[in-house]
């Protein structure tokens, strides 16, 4: 894969796809740029059998993303048309990831606001130090949301913290982020790397099947009931029963040994 934009540094390494934001001067705010590329990253990894999970981060330490580039809006954001394009290009990444076959974790050092926020609640993990910041400044702004964009919000923490977070427009700590689930763990920042390191490689040492069938059907669980596809839920759990690598799992938990998944 060509190395579509040097605002994403993305690597490949023992099963791990690594994509982190890199506009350090801006707090990593997003640029059209990044949001273009995204995609493009993730098409390459979901291709990619040697990748197993999904890492996301801001590059340098200091922020996730502090949201949108605003110093691009004058040039990417000053016609309907243009408008209409720069929502088209974050609606498409932002599905991208949100819909990623494979299991995401987003690695959250310092800020993560806005549109920041926003791709952290498409990953399937979130992981944050301590100086981790949150808030969607939207109210601030005069913005609208799209519905999308908000049900994955409210998906993880509910309505009425979802609620106060768009009404009060404020920034939360790493604690209170925590206590309405936002995140995952709450880490220092010593502790931060090597944890991800490690949920990242226990992910990508386990069943590939059985994350999928698991993810499949988490994500079909929470549409109302009469949208749920338990047909595709059933599917997913078949296949696993049905693969090679359930053999190999019951085979080398008969030998006590670590078991070497396919994903077949």
């Amino acid at each position: 894969m060509e190395n579509v934009t040097d605002q994403l540094i993305v690597e490949k390494t023992d099963g791990v796809g690594r994509i982190a934001f890199n506009n350090q001067d801006r707090r990593n705010a997003l640029t059209f740029e990044m949001w273009q590329g995204l995609p493009v990253v993730l098409a390459d990894f979901m291709d990619d059998p040697a990748v197993r999970v999904i890492v996301v981060s801001g590059h340098g330490g200091q922020a996730f993303s502090a949201g949108a580039d605003i110093s691009q809006f004058e040039k990417q954001r000053s016609t309907e048309d243009a408008v209409a394009v720069f929502n088209e290009a974050v609606a498409i990444a932002s599905d991208a990831l949100a819909n990623a076959a494979k299991p995401t974790i987003a690695k959250i050092e310092g800020f993560c606001i806005g549109g920041g926020l926003g791709v952290a609640t498409c990953c399937d993990l979130r992981i944050a130090n301590r100086e981790a910041r949150f808030a969607v400044p939207a109210a601030k702004l005069g913005l609208g949301y799209r519905a999308d964009g908000l049900k994955r919000l409210v998906d993880i923490v509910g309505p009425t913290m979802a609620k106060e977070i768009f009404f009060t427009a404020r920034q939360f700590d790493a604690t209170e982020a925590a206590a309405m689930g936002l995140v995952n763990r709450v880490l220092s920042n010593d502790e931060l790397d090597p944890y991800v390191d490690d949920y990242a490689a226990r992910i990508a040492g386990n069943a590939p099947m059985t994350i999928f069938a698991a993810k499949t059907v988490i994500h079909e669980l929470v549409k109302p009931e009469s949208e749920q596809d338990m047909a595709l839920c059933d599917k997913v759990v078949d296949d696993c029963f049905a693969s090679d690598d359930y053999q190999e799992g019951r085979k080398a938990f008969m030998e006590k040994r670590k078991p070497q998944f396919k994903g077949q």
